[in-house]
């Protein structure tokens, strides 16, 4: 595994915001020039089979953040989810997050969330829509769609909780310029849905032929590590198995790899800690 060097770096205000800028104005150029074919249509008729279904707790308890943030987070996930629902990724195509929902303004009646920034929350118009990028790279994960940007967090800020996912397997989303992008190099088109009930962010993939593949993600070589800053830090593998419609085992493959900085000190008693 790569060797990277975690100590964040300090930036001034004015370099952030210029950067800033400076990043969304080439993304908005790359939207308009680019020769990517992006997905924009939808289809309200649900696809006849379902690749992969997932769903997350809309509300969670976090230390030292008030819960009017995760009620305000699950309006913005409302927005956002509409305008992805039953979008069509037809072959060729490319889906991007942020193309399609557009930026999250007040305006278009985004509330105030969570935002993760240089391993620390604070609160911003649009927060809390790292869950919904976070579903749908996972579920991604679990079909033959490619994922040709995705971003990975740079902290590791909360401990686990009932966490049911690897460690590392969500995707960060930036307005505009950190962004989820998943290419169809299949032959069929695929729909995706996402959508809120009263308690979960659900979403799935539906195809109009049964795949004759599945899928199963896992993680390899998680370990802990202090940083000779003092900090500690977090690092995994994710890669997945692929078995054909008998269940056989045809693939064994790398997708990514995952350094993250925590922001709590892990159990010094866990064995997989090394110093």
């Amino acid at each position: 595994m790569i060797d990277y060097n975690l100590k964040p770096k300090k930036r001034s205000r004015i370099r952030l915001f210029m950067g800033k800028y400076y990043y969304r104005m080439r993304r908005r150029i790359f939207w308009m020039t680019g020769d990517i074919k992006f997905a924009k249509y939808k289809d309200n008729h649900p696809y006849q089979y379902t690749c992969i279904f997932h769903s997350t707790p809309l509300l969670r308890k976090l230390k030292d953040v008030d819960m009017y943030l995760q009620y305000n987070k699950i309006a913005n996930l409302s927005l956002a989810a509409e305008k992805i629902n039953h979008i069509i990724i037809n072959p060729g195509e490319t889906f991007s997050y942020w193309k399609l929902i557009g930026k999250p303004n007040k305006r278009k009646g985004y509330q105030k969330g969570m935002i993760l920034f240089s391993g620390k929350f604070m609160t911003g118009v649009g927060g809390g829509l790292c869950q919904l990028s976070n579903l749908i790279y996972w579920m991604t994960l679990h079909t033959p769609l490619t994922i040709v940007e995705r971003y990975r967090h740079s902290y590791d800020v909360f401990p686990d909780s009932n966490r049911t996912q690897p460690f590392g397997s969500g995707a960060t989303c930036v307005y505009n310029y950190r962004d989820l992008m998943i290419r169809n190099d299949t032959n069929q088109p695929y729909q995706l849905n996402v959508w809120l009930t009263d308690s979960e962010l659900c979403g799935c993939y539906n195809v109009n032929t049964r795949l004759l593949e599945s899928y199963k993600v896992y993680e390899k070589e998680h370990y802990f590590r202090k940083e000779i800053f003092g900090k500690y830090s977090r690092h995994n593998i994710i890669c997945r198995k692929v078995y054909d419609i008998q269940g056989n085992e045809i693939l064994d493959e790398y997708v990514t790899e995952n350094h993250a900085l925590m922001m709590y000190e892990p159990f010094l008693e866990d064995k997989s800690i090394e110093i």
